[in-house]
């Protein structure tokens, strides 16, 4: 915390620097001006676009080294290091490419685009995600190669990457950790894809960056950005799904000058409970959600700060391995109650050498439990407060440096009749340092990272009672380190090597556990004498890029110490199974690989196929839990223009085939495999200042009865959801 204070003050004693303007033109490779491009600088959160005279200014700017990021659909993005200081204008030359845009990638610290980014990760806008007509941001996020979900009807789903979840997977939203109680299998994501732009997915361990808990990896939620400099912008969008007859509305509004920003949204969505093929709904799997998120951003020459605040509300029905025909969006009993606040206050300081970048963020977390009453059963407040502030050093030459510290400080209390855990405090502290150095096609990056963490849990109930929790104190720590090497071995091939360590302390749950779960339907015993995780991956990533292909190949191989899970034990207590949290060293492996092409010259259509496999054991060989079906997609996606009315038209036929799963833990079941195909087509109308974004999908087309692997709803024999129509409305207006 001395780290970070010191760090503050040096930002707010900065000298003065002057203002600077930079301006600047895009052309093509033939020096034609490109209208529409978008040009922006990661750093500042800035952006703008191309005037029909192909160019662009900003003003307001520091005296420093800054990236200017320049992309366009049809073209190679590119990225370009500008020092202010002496250079004012500008000229781009674009690229054509037939491929998608080659986007900025926020999450690694040094804001590359994934060409020139030494790790490999999935970046996705919301918008590409809603093309898929999934009703929650979770079962669209679900559908990237190596991600998963646990899930539970329709409004609960947990992220699972590579077969691992739960609490080794960090979810960041606003720039800060998002934490919602993510122990429980019940405990979804939490998150409205409302006011989200786009999400990056880290596969793999992240505790350099990111500290303890990342170690299966990070869902990375980049927030919608401010309106563009003196523009205003309102936002409207409705979406209906027949399954559930369920809605989603949202309304949102921007306003930006030369140096503030301000923009507000909110976003109501109700679902009833899902229909399977039979028609038959499952009861109690509708909900309700509300979600409030507002922005304020200020920026002059010297630094640029923003404050978001979000709040989240949802009433979720839990599911008892009933059915019915009825319609209701009110939840049953038993119902979960969420409630969650989240305010973050990033900031960018620029020095006289380099800039730093502070992140401060606040979280409170209310989950409730009712059983049949207006009563809380289960009632737990979860308050934590982070802090991340790192130093971005002059570049010195080509190399790159970042050094910093980040912490949190976490109150958990219980205000319920039952405790799932005892009150406990938790407190993080680490420092690390990281490298970029690039030559010619060739970048290598490398990283050392300490962390200490502290818990002290209270003394409840009676030793000889159900439900004991005695006093706890622990202390763990790590050193942990990544090393990363990217090179192109030819024009069209490109090689990514990682290796990184990582590290999880055992959670209250895991460690205190002493009474009945309901959402588990077992009791569960915690074991105080449990050790960190800590895991070491190796990543190798290739590809393969012509004008009209694209090929890759992702490989994993990752060891755990100590790998912490719940298995059986031959006892029963209060007529409940018992199950016991244990350890083992485990090993997980497998990979992604996938293809993309376009059939010259038939640019307008594009094939894509993707596979997926993970492999999962403890040390004595019995297979891990959770380890998610492989899966195959295949999609066929035809994009067009019609006219001048009718803008980035398209048209999609996807099938997903999941595969048997038969290799399970003890406490688990086989599942059989599936087919699914799904239907989508839309496109953007502008209708002078104002766009129509508009798409219609049909999912489960044939109305195929499944149950996926990770569905918690397995074991009582419920399907999925069947057919659903799913239609969206979004109107812009500038």
């Amino acid at each position: 915390m001395k780290q970070l204070i010191c760090f503050l003050c040096l930002g707010i004693s900065v000298s003065a620097v002057a203002q600077k303007r930079l301006s600047g033109i895009v052309t093509d490779n033939q020096n034609q001006a490109q209208a529409q491009v978008t040009v922006s600088i990661p750093e500042l959160h800035l952006g703008t676009q191309t005037n029909e005279q192909g160019q662009f200014y900003f003003s307001n700017l520091p005296a420093t080294q800054l990236n200017l990021t320049v992309s366009k659909l049809g073209f190679e993005s590119s990225s370009t290091l500008i020092n202010t200081k002496i250079t004012s204008t500008i000229t781009i030359q674009l690229t054509p490419t037939v491929f998608e845009m080659d986007e900025v990638i926020v999450s690694t610290g040094f804001r590359k685009i994934q060409s020139q980014n030494v790790m490999k990760v999935n970046h996705l806008s919301v918008k590409s995600l809603q093309k898929k007509g999934a009703p929650t941001l979770m079962s669209a996020l679900s559908t990237i190669p190596g991600v998963d979900q646990l899930s539970t009807g329709t409004a609960i789903g947990k992220p699972v990457i590579r077969g691992l979840s739960g609490n080794r997977i960090l979810v960041y939203t606003q720039g800060v950790r998002l934490e919602n109680q993510q122990f429980g299998e019940e405990h979804g994501l939490d998150i409205n894809e409302a006011g989200i732009e786009s999400v990056e997915v880290i596969k793999g361990p992240a505790s350099l960056l990111y500290g303890p808990d990342a170690i299966g990896g990070v869902l990375y939620f980049n927030p919608e950005k401010f309106a563009k400099a003196n523009q205003t912008e309102w936002n409207w969008s409705e979406n209906y799904f027949t399954n559930t007859q369920g809605s989603n509305r949202s309304l949102g509004y921007k306003l930006s000058g030369e140096s503030t920003q301000f923009l507000v949204r909110l976003t109501q969505n109700q679902h009833a409970d899902y229909q399977i093929p039979s028609g038959d709904r499952v009861k109690n799997t509708r909900f309700q959600e509300l979600d409030f998120k507002t922005g304020v951003g200020f920026r002059s020459h010297l630094m640029q700060t923003a404050f978001r605040y979000s709040f989240n509300r949802m009433y979720i029905g839990i599911p008892e391995g009933e059915y019915s025909t009825t319609v209701g969006f009110i939840p049953d009993y038993p119902q979960q109650e969420l409630a969650n606040h989240l305010g973050s206050w990033n900031t960018t300081w620029y020095l006289p050498q380099g800039r730093l970048e502070t992140d401060l963020g606040y979280g409170v977390n209310y989950r409730s439990e009712f059983e049949d009453t207006t009563v809380p059963n289960l009632a737990m407040k979860l308050g934590t407060f982070t802090y991340k502030a790192a130093y971005f050093l002059p570049k010195k030459g080509e190399l790159e440096t970042i050094i910093g510290v980040q912490g949190l400080s976490q109150s958990n209390q219980n205000s319920g009749q039952e405790f799932l855990m005892p009150n406990a405090q938790t407190r993080d502290f680490g420092f690390f340092g990281t490298w970029n150095y690039s030559w010619k096609n060739q970048v290598v990056q490398a990283g050392l990272r300490w962390d200490q963490r502290n818990l002290q849990s209270q003394e409840q109930g009676n030793p000889t009672e159900m439900g004991y929790f005695s006093a706890l104190q622990k202390k763990y720590s790590s050193w942990n380190a990544a090393l990363g090497y990217k090179t192109n071995l030819s024009e069209p091939i490109q090689l990514r090597l990682n290796v990184a360590s990582g590290f999880r302390a055992p959670n209250l749950a895991e460690l205190t556990s002493n009474g009945v779960h309901e959402g588990s339907n077992r009791y569960e015993i915690g074991n105080s004498n449990l050790q960190t995780e800590q895991n070491v991956q190796t990543d190798l990533n290739l590809e393969y890029k012509i004008s009209h292909l694209e090929f890759f190949v992702n490989g994993f191989y990752n060891r755990i110490n100590h790998y912490i899970y719940i298995a059986p034990t031959a006892i029963d207590l209060a007529a409940y199974d018992v199950f016991k949290y244990e350890q083992s060293n485990a090993l997980l492996w497998g990979g992604e690989m996938g293809m993309h092409w376009h059939p010259h010259p038939l640019d307008w259509m594009h094939l894509e196929s993707s596979y997926e496999q993970v492999n999962g054991e403890k040390s004595d060989g019995e297979p891990l839990p959770l380890i998610p079906a492989k899966r195959w997609n295949n999609s066929l996606r035809a994009e067009f223009t019609v006219g001048k009315w009718l803008k980035e038209g398209f048209s999609t036929i996807e099938i997903s085939t999941t595969f048997p799963q038969k290799q399970v833990s003890a406490f688990e079941t086989s599942s059989k495999g599936y087919s699914l195909v799904n239907l989508g087509m839309g496109g953007s109308i502008q209708l002078g200042k104002t766009t129509l974004d508009c798409s219609l999908n049909a999912t489960n087309v044939l109305n195929a009865t499944y149950i996926p692997h990770l569905s918690r709803l397995k074991s009582d024999g419920i399907p999925n959801m069947g057919r659903s129509l799913v239609l969206r409305i979004n109107f812009s207006l500038i």
